[in-house]
């Protein structure tokens, strides 16, 4: 019985395909039945990719279904048209971040890194789902040289904690590729609606006074939520938590 939780599924996925590149995968594999299996359970689909080449190697079998595209034409250029205008800035940070951690391994020619985020891409119907996006990329020497990239792409509109919180992980702790669930997904910069509605307010220069009349809240309650970011984050000053979510993509 399959553990639709368990994420070694896609170690031997790597392992099985990764020697050839990840060429001419029948979908008919144990192994991918069971990922198949695993995506629709999950309400997920993946693709690997070579960063290297920036070129997509396979697609599984729900892209059409999570985002309108059969896998065999899957290109970056659908997540960025599908991505919500308010999450493009994030989306291409993102990227940016991803082609960094890989060009590193490259040079290195060693290691893996894990980067995951969540932006609301729009599906079928036109409606603008929270995906999770979970990217493992690991350097190879074979069949060349190169750093090969999985990505998961997880639908958790479910979690109702990180609408407005972003989550954001960068690192190389292969214990957060996993199954995401809400521990995962509260990891980075979390603030509820209101504090988010409020940083973004500050940021655009407003005082507390205004911010107050503008919400139809009291000075004090503003103040409240200010303190209550600054003791969040760690942070001493606004004008800190402001300067990091701009710097990591989040406003």
């Amino acid at each position: 019985m399959i553990n639709y939780q368990d994420y070694s599924l896609f170690y031997r996925f790597i392992n099985a395909f990764s020697p050839v590149g990840f060429k001419g995968i029948d979908y008919n594999d144990p192994i991918l039945q069971d990922l198949e299996l695993m995506m629709i359970h999950n309400n997920q689909f993946f693709f690997i990719a070579d960063l290297i080449q920036v070129k997509i190697l396979f697609t599984s079998r729900r892209s059409e279904e999570m985002i309108g595209v059969i896998p065999e034409e899957v290109t970056p250029y659908h997540f960025f048209e599908a991505t919500h205008p308010d999450d493009i800035q994030r989306h291409s940070l993102g990227r940016s971040k991803l082609f960094g951690l890989a060009q590193g391994l490259f040079i290195a020619e060693k290691g893996e890194a894990l980067i995951s985020t969540n932006l609301r891409i729009r599906n079928p119907l036109g409606e603008y789902p929270n995906l999770l996006f979970q990217c493992y990329l690991y350097y190879t020497g074979i069949p060349v040289k190169t750093v090969f990239l999985i990505q998961i792409h997880t639908d958790i509109s479910w979690c109702r904690k990180i609408k407005h919180g972003y989550h954001y992980s960068v690192g190389n702790d292969m214990n957060l590729f996993r199954y995401p669930d809400e521990e995962l997904l509260i990891k980075g910069n979390v603030f509820s609606d209101r504090e988010f509605e409020i940083i973004r307010l500050v940021k655009s220069g407003l005082t507390s006074e205004q911010i107050a009349e503008k919400l139809f809240l009291s000075v004090h309650t503003v103040n409240t939520h200010r303190n209550n970011i600054l003791e969040k984050t760690g942070k001493s000053t606004l004008s800190d938590v402001i300067f990091e979510l701009i710097e990591r993509g989040f406003l």
